[in-house]
């Protein structure tokens, strides 16, 4: 089996769409087609479902698992060899649920290390156990639990979670809100899967009520925006609330001790973590997130 083609499968096996794998590899669809067919062929077995939609099937699905954690070693390899023999000051890779948050730790860290490449991907928490173990990333942030084996974390904080509105919003002066008071008010909130929006549903579902989404959006700045200008109402991290001065709407603590989040910072322990990812892990979690100083 060649490289490039095992590289191109895993392009195919994440899009399921053989004609925009084709054209984010530069290459011809049909030579593409001809790959994979190939490698089906020599495996002995479909790798993916062709009834209508390109799907990746359970014998895919395995054999992705694999080839992700080969490529990743061979890729772990290159970067130790360069690290070794002194090519370059070496490169991090940090994925996070969004970096609104995390702006200023990495500002230091860049200003300590300017030599150092660092690399930021912005990935779903379920995408993150997969590619931390196929060492594609070198760090994780998440506000909720990765769901995956072999991960060691560190706690970085532990952040209420209040209930952001509009400064004209008939709740904007109370000093505290109940999950009750909210049944009937509209949501700016993510889609599902995103920690927030977990976080909602869980709240509601507690008290057997369901949350009125007018709007889904996961770009975490836009939800400030729109919660400003009264489209809604939206829950917004406290950590959040104190980093992004651009949230023009008031911010009420929700009286319930399950309207929390904790960020947590985790690595892969199958890998030889880099210099590079060592230096960034030291940096996150040696930084005062109280204060917002290291």
């Amino acid at each position: 089996m060649e490289l490039n083609t095992l590289a191109q499968f895993l392009v195919v096996a994440r899009l399921e769409h053989l004609s925009r794998a084709a054209e984010e590899l530069h290459v011809a669809q049909p030579s593409l087609s001809r790959s994979i067919a190939r490698l089906e062929g020599e495996l002995g077995t479909p790798l993916f479902d062709r009834a209508g939609r390109l799907r990746l099937n359970d014998a895919g699905k395995l054999f992705r698992d694999h080839v992700e954690r080969a490529l990743g070693e061979l890729d772990a390899g290159r970067r130790a060899v360069a690290e070794t023999t002194g090519e370059g000051f070496g490169t991090v890779r940090l994925a996070s649920e969004t970096f609104l948050t995390f702006t200023a730790p990495l500002a230091a860290f860049r200003r300590a290390h300017p030599e150092i490449e660092v690399e930021l991907r912005q990935l779903p928490v379920e995408e993150m156990g997969r590619r931390l173990r196929a060492q594609e990333v070198d760090l994780c942030v998440a506000s909720q639990p990765i769901p995956a084996e072999g991960l060691e974390s560190a706690r970085l904080f532990d952040d209420p979670v209040g209930i952001g509105v509009a400064f004209d919003h008939p709740l904007a002066g109370r000093a505290s809100v109940r999950v009750e008071d909210l049944a009937d008010e509209p949501f700016v909130s993510t889609s599902p899967g995103h920690w927030q929006r977990r976080l909602l549903d869980r709240l509601f579902a507690a008290r057997d009520l369901t949350p009125r989404i007018v709007c889904e959006v996961d770009e975490l700045s836009a939800i400030a925006e729109l919660i400003s200008v009264g489209l809604g109402i939206g829950l917004v991290p406290g950590y959040a609330r104190r980093v992004a001065s651009r949230l023009a709407a008031a911010w009420i603590p929700v009286d319930s001790p399950d309207s929390r989040r904790t960020v947590t910072l985790s690595w892969w322990t199958g890998a030889h973590l880099p210099s590079a990812a060592r230096l960034m892990r030291a940096a996150i979690t040696d930084w005062d997130w109280t204060t917002g100083t290291r």
